[in-house]
């Protein structure tokens, strides 16, 4: 059943289309003014396994740019300080990321103006969180296909003088020592260099759902990664407990 105005469908989480277990889920912005239209987006996108960051103005996102470039853009035409078509254009130039336009403007010359400068579909609102979910899951499928890498499958994270190499699981030191991780470490640092400067449950670092008070699995695993990238794992500045929620990555990632 459709639910309308980007209603989520409750229940499951789903997987994003593209992904799997071994590869992270694409990353999506969604720039809207709109706190509530913005909102929506992104507990559609995130039932359905798509990692996601929300800005409310033109400046904040091409800011975020600059750090970490996303699999896909939804874009609002009517920004407070950017016209939406000119973001479209800067964004597009920044990298390799689709474009969905999502706005009110409904007349067709603004449509046909969005996709000749470059977004790869649009959807006007109201809409219903299906189909807004298969729109993007078929931009990323055809841009998946065009340069032959399934969506979400970004293997090199660089962060404060180290990198990760989520293919081969290999941490290099900003010293230039490489250290083999194990499978579950890699998981866990992966899931925090997808989504930093944000709280992560510790049912989301480990892939999981439900998981009992007395399953301390995370802990060890986050207390193998601390020794190996903090300058003093008992006062954590990179992997932060948040108590009560989770962990947070106080850092800035860039993927390569």
């Amino acid at each position: 059943m459709n639910h309308p105005h980007g209603t989520p469908a409750g229940g499951t989480t789903h997987r994003a289309a593209g992904a799997d277990d071994s590869s992270p889920p694409a990353l999506v912005y969604v720039i809207e003014d709109d706190p509530a239209v913005a909102k929506l987006v992104l507990s559609t996108l995130q039932e359905f396994g798509f990692a996601c960051e929300a800005f409310g103005s033109g400046a904040a996102v091409l800011r975020r740019l600059q750090v970490e470039k996303p699999d896909l853009c939804i874009i609002d035409l009517g920004l407070p300080d950017i016209d939406g078509l000119d973001l479209m254009r800067r964004i597009t130039a920044a990298g390799n990321a689709g474009v969905l336009i999502l706005t009110g403007r409904g007349h067709p010359a603004d449509r046909v103006m969005g996709l000749e400068l470059g977004g790869d579909d649009y959807v006007t609102k109201p809409f219903e969180s299906r189909e807004l979910v298969a729109r993007v899951r078929s931009i990323l499928r055809r841009r998946a296909l065009a340069s032959g890498q399934a969506p979400g499958q970004r293997r090199y994270a660089s962060f404060n003088g180290w990198r990760i190499d989520c293919a081969a699981n290999v941490l290099r030191a900003p010293d230039g020592t490489e250290h083999l991780l194990g499978t579950a470490e890699t998981q866990v640092l992966r899931c925090f260099v997808e989504r930093p400067h944000q709280i992560l449950t510790r049912e989301q670092l480990m892939g999981a759902r439900d998981l009992l008070p007395t399953d301390r699995s995370i802990d060890v695993r986050i207390s193998r990664l601390r020794k190996k990238i903090e300058a003093d794992p008992h006062a954590p500045a990179i992997i932060k407990t948040v108590y009560g929620a989770g962990y947070l990555f106080a850092a800035n990632v860039t993927w390569e």
